[in-house]
């Protein structure tokens, strides 16, 4: 699936009748996909630039209730979002795994210890488990020793869950493309179609890949707009208002071996006592997340983490993890994305609710806000919005498989469980293929990384990757995992990638250098945008 020549067949198939058009290629869209499937829906998705490539890349790797939700009464948010992380850890085992949290209390938060205490139990209350407790200052200080020591009251601990979310997204789209579904990168909307009545009908899709940018005509009886931070645009076009606050979250990325973390912290920013994050994932430490407006002006560039959001994040670093050996010359990379927020008025970012809502305008079903976490929530309610034209229930419900069962018990050798299990949560049931597929010396582990050499080959096989970045980027996280993006083992990677992808080394040559300015510019250490 999705191997070499796979856009020309899927684009040749694309105008016929189908019963729904999603627009963006996010966790949203993508789970909306494997919804459809599920309900026996013709369903196909777009996605103008990679699959993944807006928010649903750019997260804080987390599927979490939002603890922080609670400081500003968003009871509800917090509840949804509990309910389905437990409902992942159980349907995405492997993909989505348990992430142990611990929260130090400091006098600068200007709430006690007791107030912190009755928020975890809230919180654990809401997903009816008990995984929570109260440590005291030596006990914070022997599950993290890299805290600040001084003025340290004590702390609490609590759980979450973490994820790759690029891998969740394709994790989806694969699962629904293997069940009937059709679903195409670098194909953009440009512009709707509509019925005499006014009625939204279809879209005109350009193929960006294309150099003749080549068109077609896309109708289905119902089109979702589920293009995140972008909602607003593609509504202009039914004559919706503007009702986005579209904000900016910035990460930076440092060696484990710099900053080792075996759990997760939570904190708050000593300038602001904003709620911010240190997570290890993947081989290496995350830091985040900032919480900006985007400027208007910026809408069409890349998102990256400015210079003030990156003296922010290390404020953070230096006062909070003073014992912690690292500065601004050992971060890897950065990242930033956008949070698609409904607009409420709010003085600050931080404020608004980051509940979802579905719109109906001339047939355009739009769905927006949210959270990653929540995009089965998301899928059913715009689903139940599109019933009316879709002749389906007027509440289609129930508890449908969104993830296939994945074999475990796969002849591996020379795996261990644990990479064994890491590789069947990204891959699902197609770990049997790639097992098969993958030559024995590739299955061997990236240095400081989960992740193996095969799965490289693997990507460029059959995953759907366009550019050099799609893979590097979002396939297999190297872009944001290693130094230099992953550019020091071109040569590795060169063996990898361009016979599976039959590029000429004139392509294999501009593909180098387009990653390494997209690198430059939007993930390294010093962005420049």
């Amino acid at each position: 699936m999705w191997s070499r020549g796979w856009r020309d067949a899927v684009w040749s198939a694309l105008d016929r009748p189908w019963d729904v058009l999603i627009i963006g290629g996010g966790v949203t869209g993508a789970g909306l996909l494997r919804l459809c499937t599920l309900f026996g829906l013709q369903a196909v998705l777009i996605e103008a630039r990679d699959f993944s490539f807006g928010t649903s890349s750019r997260s804080s790797k987390l599927v979490h209730g939002g603890f922080r939700y609670l400081r500003n009464r968003q009871y509800n948010v917090t509840y949804e979002s509990v309910r389905e992380r437990e409902w992942l850890l159980r349907a995405a085992p492997n993909l989505v795994t348990p992430l142990p949290f611990v929260l130090p209390v400091y006098p600068h938060y200007r709430a006690s210890l007791r107030q912190f205490q009755i928020g975890v139990l809230i919180y654990d209350g809401m997903a009816l488990r008990w995984q929570h407790g109260t440590l005291s200052p030596q006990a914070v200080l022997t599950r993290c020793p890299w805290l600040n020591p001084e003025g340290l009251l004590g702390g609490v601990y609590y759980g979450d869950a973490r994820v790759d979310d690029a891998r969740l997204v394709l994790r989806l789209l694969r699962e629904a493309v293997q069940a009937g579904a059709t679903a195409l990168s670098y194909a953009r909307a440009v512009e709707l179609l509509r019925m005499a009545n006014g009625q939204v009908c279809g879209a005109v899709v350009r193929d960006e890949a294309d150099p003749q940018g080549r068109t077609v005509e896309v109708r289905a009886r119902v089109v979702i707009n589920a293009t995140g931070p972008w909602t607003d645009s593609l509504r202009r076009e039914v004559g919706g208002t503007p009702r986005l606050r579209r904000t900016r979250g910035s990460h930076l990325v440092f060696p484990r071996a710099r900053f080792p973390l075996s759990e997760a912290v939570t904190l708050l920013h000593p300038h602001d006592r904003r709620a911010m994050f240190a997570i290890p994932w993947e081989g290496v430490t995350l830091l985040g997340t900032t919480d900006l407006d985007h400027p208007p002006e910026w809408e069409d560039r890349e998102p990256f983490a400015t210079a003030e959001e990156i003296d922010y994040l290390l404020e953070a670093l230096r006062t909070i993890f003073p014992r912690v050996e690292a500065g601004a010359e050992d971060i890897l990379a950065t990242f930033a994305g956008l949070r698609p927020i409904i607009r409420s008025g709010a003085e600050h970012p931080s404020k608004e609710s980051r509940a979802h809502s579905v719109w109906d305008e001339h047939g355009l079903i739009t769905i927006t806000g949210g959270k990653l976490t929540t995009f089965r929530r998301m899928a059913y309610d715009t689903l139940r919005a599109a019933a009316g034209y879709l002749s389906l229930p007027a509440k289609p419900h129930g508890a449908k498989a969104f993830f296939s069962p994945v074999p475990l018990e796969a002849p591996a050798p020379d795996l261990d469980f644990e990479t064994l299990a890491y590789l069947a949560g990204r891959l699902g049931p197609e770990i049997l293929r790639f097992l098969d597929e993958m030559p024995a010396d590739e299955l061997q582990p990236i240095p400081t990384l989960p992740n193996l050499w095969a799965e490289v080959r693997w990507a460029a096989r059959h995953e759907g990757v366009v550019h050099l970045d799609d893979l590097l980027l979002r396939r297999v996280r190297l872009g944001l995992l290693l130094p230099n993006g992953g550019l020091d083992h071109l040569d590795v990677l060169r063996s990898l990638i361009q016979p599976e992808l039959g590029w000429e080394d004139a392509r294999w040559e501009a593909e180098v250098h387009a990653y390494r300015e997209i690198w430059r510019r939007f993930y390294s250490p010093s962005p420049t945008g």
